[in-house]
C-alpha cells in the first residue's frame, strides 16, 4: 500500500478540533461536577475515617485519658467482633429486617405503581397520598405508632371489632413480634420510595415491543411477565440495592420504639453499635464495628453494581435484537 493510500485510511481516523474541543469540555464538565464530592471525601469524610481506623487499632475509652496515648493493640478489636455471638445476632438480624421490609416495599410500590403508571382523572391526589408516609419523620412514625400499638390500643380494638374476634397481640412488648412490627413500619414508611422508582421505570418502557404483542394476540398476563417484566429488571434491580441498602442502616424507628428490646429482639447493627459506643463508651470496639459494617457494604454495593451491569448489557442486547434490520433472502 502505498504512502498515499496509508493517509487516506488514517484520516477517518484522526479527530477534528471540534471533536476533541467536545471531548475536553465534556471532561471539564464531569470534573466540575465531581469536584466537590472529591473535596467533600478529602476534607471531610477522609479524616472521619482514619480517625476512626486509629481508634479500632487503639484500645481506648473515655475512662482511659487521652485518645492519642492510647495502647496499640492491632487488629485484637477486629478478631473480638468477629468472634462476638452478639454481633453476628445483630447481622442476621438486620440482614433478616432488610430482607423483609425490602420485599414488602417493592411488593407494596410495585402494585401501586402499576396501578397508577397509566393516566386516569385526579391521579395527582393519588399522587400526594401514596408518597406522604416518605415525607413523614421516622421519629414521628414510631411515636406515633407506640400510640396506635398498645394491647389495648386503636389498632387492636378496630381489628377486634371488625373481625368479632378479640384481637390484642403484644406489639410493643413480644420478643416474637417486636422486629416485625420494625418491619411493618418501615413497609409503611418508604413504600413510597419503590413507587416512585417502579413508576418511573414502567412509564419509561417502549410502546412498540407491547403493541407488538397485542397484535400477536398476547395476553395481559404474557405482556406482563415476557415484555415488561424483562425490561424492568435493571430498574427492579436498583429499587431492591437501594432500599436494602437504606434498611441494613435503619436506626430511628428501631431506637425510639424498642431501644434494642425486648431484651436483644431488635437489637440490629446500627443499634448494637450505637449502644457499644455510646451508652457502653467502649468507642475503640465500636470503632471496629463500623469498619466491618462498612467493608460489609461496600462488598454488598460491589456485588450490586456487578449485577447491575450485568443486567444493562443483557438490556442493551435485546433492545439491539429488537432494532437491527433483518436481511432480505
Amino acid at each position: 500500500m502505498t504512502v498515499a493510500a496509508l493517509s487516506a485510511a488514517e484520516a477517518p481516523l484522526q479527530a477534528s478540533p471540534r471533536a476533541v474541543s467536545r471531548r475536553r469540555a465534556v471532561r471539564r464538565f464531569k470534573l466540575s461536577l465531581l469536584a466537590p464530592l472529591i473535596a467533600l471525601f478529602a476534607f471531610v469524610l477522609m479524616p472521619v475515617l482514619l480517625l476512626q481506623l486509629y481508634f479500632s487499632v487503639h484500645q481506648w475509652t473515655v475512662y482511659l485519658g487521652s485518645w492519642w496515648d492510647a495502647d496499640y493493640i492491632g487488629l485484637d478489636l477486629f478478631k473480638e467482633v468477629l468472634t462476638d455471638p452478639r454481633f453476628g445476632w445483630a447481622v442476621l438480624r438486620s440482614l433478616a429486617f432488610a430482607t423483609g421490609s425490602t420485599v414488602g416495599c417493592f411488593v407494596f410500590g410495585f402494585l401501586l405503581a402499576y396501578l397508577m403508571h397509566k393516566p386516569f382523572r385526579g391521579q395527582a391526589i393519588y399522587y400526594i397520598i401514596f408518597i406522604l408516609p416518605m415525607l413523614t419523620v421516622p421519629v414521628v412514625v414510631a411515636y406515633t405508632a407506640e400510640m396506635m400499638l398498645y394491647q389495648s390500643g386503636p389498632l387492636n380494638d378496630v381489628i377486634t371489632r371488625l373481625s368479632g374476634i378479640e384481637f390484642k397481640p403484644s406489639w410493643l412488648s413480644d420478643p416474637h413480634l417486636a422486629l416485625m412490627t420494625v418491619s411493618l413500619l418501615e413497609i409503611w414508611n418508604w413504600t413510597p420510595f419503590s413507587f416512585i422508582i417502579m413508576l418511573a421505570g414502567l412509564t419509561a418502557i417502549p410502546k412498540e415491543p407491547i403493541e407488538a404483542a397485542e397484535i400477536l394476540g398476547a395476553s395481559k398476563w404474557r405482556i406482563f411477565w415476557e415484555v415488561q417484566v424483562p425490561l424492568l429488571r435493571p430498574v427492579i434491580l436498583l429499587a431492591l440495592v437501594l432500599r436494602f441498602l437504606e434498611a441494613m442502616a435503619e436506626f430511628p424507628k428501631t431506637w425510639s420504639l424498642f431501644q434494642g428490646g425486648p431484651g436483644s429482639a431488635t437489637e440490629t447493627l446500627p443499634v448494637y453499635i450505637f449502644m457499644t459506643t455510646w451508652q457502653y463508651f467502649e468507642i475503640s470496639k465500636g470503632a471496629a464495628m463500623s469498619y466491618i459494617v462498612m467493608l460489609l457494604m461496600i462488598v454488598i454495593v460491589l456485588f450490586a453494581i456487578r449485577l447491575l451491569r450485568r443486567e444493562k448489557r443483557s438490556l442493551d442486547k435485546m433492545y439491539e435484537q429488537t432494532d437491527s434490520p433483518k436481511v432480505e433472502a
